[in-house]
């Protein structure tokens, strides 16, 4: 009996051991060359995949010229209700439908609106050139605004030669001066990925534009081209594709970057931000952004671990010079949040990292003093399974910490005395030490 119950046991953990499910990361098994996701609010980095590999853009390009058109239209550089000229090789770009285009004609008006949402929701590839011509003068002078846009938000591994993404060979030899004829626009997934999340940070009012799934496109008088959205995970494109709380962000696909995407998606007020690249089809890029998605909201979730008025235990107090108390309470100011991986809370305790510029040699606070005064932050240090990482490498969780109460500067009574009593207790300390030996 003993030996059957032995027998027995090592079968039952054996098929514990086989029907065990894999970790998460291994069981989104991607079918994409390049991948990433990230915590909107935050820039933290929750998966990764070879996000460093510099590959075609395709029109992911467009979150770029996105942004300079938001960017123009903030500054009051353009108007939304202004009108477009339309040049000849614009024009002559627009009626090639197999690019992704509205047909646009130079007998017509357009406002910088209209064209701007063909970009958005449909990507229409003339209409992203007649509004580089119009912000820059040409579209050339618009590519050195992108790459120089892109050194300004820390892009590193990018390089822009047009302001579509298409291959410069489509733009019929009149593609931006300084570029190959046959270049494409290049990023990697972590470059493409900070774009987005500065797309989102300083121009969150483009989703309202890129979660648009139809519209009509007004081409001429009788002429109107239905824009049917290119993100078929908004509702009422491709039912398989819906996807929750997804309003954006842009698809890209040239026979060089294959099928690519960067989507971002809410729920339960945490914001993610996906970017698949070389996908082997439309359907692809789709269903591997839901992967990544349900993988995010599913495993992460924002969690307020520390509440304001916290300081860590033996460093709740600061040494004051020349005040009417020689020392002053310091706390957290506001509620420590993050966005956490389930189950690792206890991974996460405070620090406390003071500011030393507002201290003195000694690591004193110098009186006067205000109630609320900085005097560093409150972050999280982590102790789970391989390293935390960020989109940028300033980026971390933290919040400022304060003094509780202020504290006025001592006169110069309470300063002489302090200076008399400071006198003779070092002589009561030389005379028990001369005793002592």
């Amino acid at each position: 009996m003993k030996k059957w119950f032995v027998a027995m046991l090592a079968v039952v953990m054996m098929f514990t051991l086989i029907i065990q499910p894999k970790p998460v990361e291994a069981a989104l098994d991607l079918k994409a060359e390049s991948a990433i996701l990230v915590d909107a609010a935050t820039g933290k980095i929750l998966y990764q995949k070879n996000i460093d590999a510099i590959l075609p853009t395709a029109s992911m390009t467009k979150m770029m010229s996105e942004y300079l058109i938001l960017e123009a239209i903030s500054q009051g550089k353009i108007k939304w209700d202004q009108q477009v000229p339309i040049s000849d090789f614009v024009r002559s770009l627009s009626l090639k439908i197999d690019l992704s285009n509205v047909p646009l004609r130079q007998d017509a008006t357009y406002t910088v609106k209209q064209l701007y949402e063909s970009v958005a929701i449909y990507s229409a590839n003339a209409s992203t050139i007649a509004l580089a011509e119009l912000i820059a003068g040409s579209e050339t002078a618009f590519v050195k605004m992108m790459n120089d846009k892109g050194a300004e938000l820390g892009l590193e591994d990018y390089e822009f030669v047009n302001s579509t993404g298409l291959n410069n060979s489509d733009l019929q030899g009149n593609h931006p001066e300084g570029t190959g004829e046959i270049a494409e626009n290049m990023m990697s997934a972590r470059a493409t990925a900070k774009l987005a999340y500065s797309l989102l940070r300083d121009y969150p009012e483009v989703l309202e534009t890129a979660s648009i799934s139809k519209k009509d496109f007004q081409a001429g008088t009788e002429e109107v081209i239905p824009m049917e959205n290119w993100n078929w995970m908004l509702k009422d494109i491709r039912p398989q594709h819906d996807y929750e709380g997804i309003d954006g962000l842009k698809t890209g696909y040239t026979a060089e970057a294959g099928n690519c995407f960067t989507g971002t998606a809410e729920r339960n007020g945490m914001r993610l931000i996906s970017v698949v690249m070389r996908t082997g089809s439309r359907d692809d890029r789709f269903n591997e952004t839901r992967k990544l998605l349900d993988y995010g909201f599913n495993s992460f979730s924002h969690q307020e671990l520390v509440d304001a008025g916290f300081s860590p235990e033996g460093e709740n107090t600061i040494p004051v010079v020349a005040g009417k108390e020689k020392e002053v309470t310091i706390s957290s100011s506001e509620p420590l949040s993050a966005v956490i991986k389930n189950g690792e809370e206890e991974a996460y305790k405070p620090a406390l990292a003071l500011n030393p510029d507002v201290l003195n040699g000694q690591g004193e606070l110098v009186a006067p003093i205000e109630a609320g005064q900085a005097v560093g932050t409150l972050t999280l240090s982590y102790s789970g399974e391989g390293t935390e990482e960020y989109l940028y490498a300033n980026q971390r969780t933290e919040v400022p910490v304060v003094t509780e109460s202020a504290i006025e500067k001592a006169g110069w009574f309470t300063m002489t005395m302090r200076a008399i009593g400071g006198f003779f207790s070092g002589i009561w300390s030389s005379v028990v030490g001369l005793f002592g030996s």
